[in-house]
């Protein structure tokens, strides 16, 4: 008698061959660390040269995010028919690209331009990197693996930041893309030896070979091989032609609350997200700073992000989750408002840098263990994706809007109290999130919303 994978996957131990695929996970999600990080970097720098304005410079800023929106809205649900490990392939070759060019650029529009397809590349592959985590990790460990691969995000800031200054200093800003370009080209291999397909695509899609791929995925994790694929899940609520549509699925009885839910919590979380990533050198040194300073209070807030991924990972195994979540972004908007207060003080500054960092980007790691469990297995890449990509159209009008407000007089300290608020709406829409989870039944989201 076949034993579902699924199952298997859920209740079993870990195998080394699941650990190395949550590693390369980690690593893809580093890659958009250091791809937001590297235009905040050398922000100054493409501002001294070509004399823009701040809102000349969020448009660069909102570029990339533009295309990040694009990639995980319209990019990103392919992979619910291609295949989460080709799709993965495809957006690395075009960030690749994105980056290399973006380093001979000769204006705005060109660098926006690059900037933009860059971001289609990486906004395509978050998705089915986070679906592919949260796949192959127990039950048991499903939220500490979704933690590591937030944690990435500001390991990768924290890694090409570090470069970045150096490179900087020594060959000019366009050096640190071509770093960006070739470092994205190495993972290509990684990703064909390393990752594997995912095994709910495997079973719900069933392409050609299946059966031959999904056994050799099994053998790799120690687990019996199946003379035949497992009963295919039934059709979501809403059915017929419809569901036919990964996207038409995301509305049905079962996935509107949860969707529209998921959607407000990512626009709220990523708007303050991504003012604070791309804006807080830029801003500590128009507050007096000088822009080393400003460069390491950047760093500071990812690694502060390093120490909230992984400080959340541990508490996941052990507090509710949508509890654990939503008090992260309570103390990231505290943490939001004390950072405006104290950015004339240099050492207040820092320490209020750390603690955003911390607390933001445990509030991330909660949003993307909640996304990819709140929908079934067929839509799980199109559901994932667009809660990334409305996420992104907060990030995008975020540097924006700061760029206007900065442009019309608003000073750094009222920057931060003002983009402190919407964290607290995304609290409450986790607070909603979590009860529809208890309400609903679903064995995976209530696991999510009660320990």
């Amino acid at each position: 008698m076949n034993t579902d994978p699924r199952k298997s996957l859920d209740e079993g131990q870990m195998s080394r061959f699941q650990w190395a695929a949550i590693a390369v996970c980690v690593m893809l999600i580093m890659l958009d660390g250091f791809d937001v990080l590297v235009m905040a970097f050398t922000a100054s720098s493409i501002s001294a040269e070509w004399k823009l304005s701040g809102a000349q410079l969020g448009v660069l800023f909102s570029a990339g995010l533009l295309g990040m929106a694009a990639g995980s809205l319209f990019l990103a649900p392919w992979a619910d028919h291609f295949g989460r490990q080709v799709i993965i392939l495809v957006c690395l070759l075009v960030v690749s690209v994105g980056m290399l060019a973006s380093a001979w650029a000769q204006n705005p529009f060109q660098l926006g331009a690059m900037r933009a397809i860059t971001g289609v590349g990486i906004g395509g592959m978050l998705a089915s990197v986070g679906v592919i985590t949260a796949e192959y990790a127990s039950a048991k460990w499903r939220s500490t693996a979704i933690a590591m691969q937030a944690t990435g995000y500001p390991i990768g800031a924290t890694i090409g930041g570090s470069i970045a200054a150096v490179l900087l200093a020594n060959y000019g800003w366009r050096s640190v893309f071509i770093f960006g370009g070739l470092a994205t080209a190495v993972m290509i291999p990684v990703v064909l030896l390393r990752l594997p397909e995912s095994v709910d695509f495997l079973i719900t899609r069933r392409p050609s070979n299946a059966l031959a791929k999904l056994n050799a995925l099994l053998k790799q994790m120690h687990r019996p091989e199946l003379s035949e694929l497992p009963v295919a899940p039934p059709p979501v609520q809403g059915g017929g032609a419809a569901r036919s549509s990964s996207f038409a699925g995301l509305f049905g009885p079962g996935t509107l609350g949860s969707t529209m839910l998921i959607w407000s919590s990512f626009f709220l979380l990523m708007f303050n997200v991504y003012f604070a990533l791309n804006w807080t050198p830029k801003l500590l040194v128009q507050a007096g700073l000088s822009a080393q300073q400003g460069i390491t209070g950047g760093v500071l807030l990812n690694i502060g992000g390093i120490v909230g991924g992984s400080m959340f990972g541990v508490l996941a195994t052990r507090i509710n989750l949508g509890w654990l979540t939503a008090s992260y972004m309570l103390l990231t908007a505290c943490a939001m408002a004390a950072f405006g207060y104290f950015t004339g003080s240099l050492s207040l500054a820092f320490i209020s840098a750390v603690a955003i960092g911390v607390f933001m980007f445990g509030s991330m790691a909660g949003l993307y263990a909640f996304a990819p469990i709140v929908y079934p297995a067929e839509i799980r890449t199109t559901g994932m994706g667009w809660s990334i990509g409305i996420g992104r159209v907060g990030a995008i009008l975020a540097p924006l809007i700061a760029g206007m407000l900065l442009d019309r007089g608003w000073t750094p300290q009222h920057l931060y109290y003002a983009f402190a608020l919407p964290l607290l709406v995304s609290m409450l829409t986790v607070f909603a999130l979590r009860g529809r989870a208890v309400a609903t039944g679903s064995p995976e989201a209530a696991l999510a919303a009660a320990h």
